[in-house]
Order: structure tokens, then sequence, then C-alpha cells
């Protein structure tokens, strides 16, 4: 099993930046790959930005240019530096590590951007 803990979401205005934390315990993960999800009221889950074991990075076109994780497999931490915050940014942030049809979830974090 693996237990995941997401910090650092909050309250910012539109342009600013928020930077989100997962620490995940449990097992290895320098195999799995590490991201970060978003759901919005009303609307599915969806991918913002994952990083793979060999280093790959993927963003959606939301995230492209503004959004930037980085993982540290010493420390077993993915972390998310958004900036110039939208408020179409507002959702809870949830931390995922899959490997092949194995996922865990955090609890997720709120990130609110206000006009």
């Amino acid at each position: 099993q693996v237990q995941l803990v997401e910090s650092g979401g909050g309250l910012v205005q539109a342009g600013g930046s928020l930077r989100l934390s997962c620490a995940a315990s449990g097992r290895p993960l320098k195999l799995y790959t590490m991201g970060w999800y978003r759901q919005a009221p009303g609307q599915q889950r969806e991918v913002v930005a994952e990083t793979t074991s060999g280093g790959s990075t993927y963003y959606a076109d939301s995230a492209k240019g503004r959004f930037t994780i980085s993982r540290d497999n010493a420390q077993s931490t993915v972390s998310l530096e958004m900036n110039s915050l939208k408020p179409e940014d507002t959702a809870v942030y949830y931390c995922n590590v899959k490997l092949l049809n194995i996922n865990y979830w955090g609890q997720g974090t709120q990130v609110t951007v206000s006009p």
C-alpha cells in the first residue's frame, strides 16, 4: 500500500502562485508515474501534470507554461509549482501515483483562485 498526503493548497488571487506537495509512504516509488489531477465542482477529474519514472513529463494544455511538476525519488515526493493562476484553476487537486493498473490517490487539497 501507498499513502499519499498533499499539502500547499489555499486561496490565492488571480495571477498568484501556489506550490502543492505530496509526500508518499509505504514503498519506494521510483518506478511509479507520479502526478497531479484536479476536479472542479460538477466536472470530471482531469490530469494536470505527470512525471514518469524516467523523468518524462506531461502537462495538460491548461497547465503548459504555467505549472511545473517535479519529483524527488529519494524523498518520495512530488510537487506542483503553479504560477499565473486563473480562477478556472479552482479545484480540488489530487496527488496520484500509478504503476501499470494500480493507482493510489491522496485525499485532495483545495485550490481557490479569486478574480
